[in-house]
């Protein structure tokens, strides 16, 4: 940790730095896969779920800047690279080879939804650390998260019908 004028304890700092150091590398995880869709959705919505695909993304980063911010405010070093974020990420790999447009929804959903459960969690560590300021930010990533989630699940044909892969 390293040195703050912040009045928190170096224990809630430290585990909360902590959490948000795992969430930032798997917001920059949850980035590249958004990308990944952005990048190869294909159908006849494609343009509308390019966009769609892309301002997620746009705003998944800034999530990724709000959590090594705030980690760096108390005194914790921010983790942000690559490296780190294929080692600490805990979301499961986006599959590759897909391209329809209903499977890309249904991927990034899941996806997105898994990320909102961690930040959920993490809500409920921060608060009971005592890292209100921090629970703070977790609460506001994850209105975000929870709103780019139904606004993907609103571009779905039929949102209760679970694409098929094929191999």
């Amino acid at each position: 940790m390293q040195m703050t004028h912040n009045t928190l304890s170096e224990s809630i700092r430290t585990q909360s730095g902590e959490l948000l150091n795992i969430h930032l590398a798997s917001a920059i995880e949850l980035h590249g896969q958004m990308k990944q869709a952005h990048w190869n959705v294909r159908g006849p919505n494609c343009i509308a779920i390019h966009e769609l695909f892309d301002k997620v993304a746009g705003e998944i980063e800034t999530i990724s800047d709000m959590f090594a911010e705030r980690a760096r405010g108390l005194g914790a070093t921010a983790h942000g690279t690559i490296q780190v974020a294929v080692k600490r990420s805990f979301l499961i790999p986006y599959p590759l080879e897909i391209a329809d447009e209903n499977q890309h929804i249904f991927a990034v959903a899941g996806a997105l939804a898994a990320f909102g459960q961690s930040v959920r969690g993490a809500i409920d560590q921060t608060s009971t650390l005592g890292g209100t300021n921090t629970a703070d930010l977790f609460t506001e990533v994850l209105r975000t998260v929870d709103q780019n989630l139904w606004l993907v699940e609103s571009h779905g044909a039929q949102t209760d019908q679970v694409p098929h892969h094929h191999q």
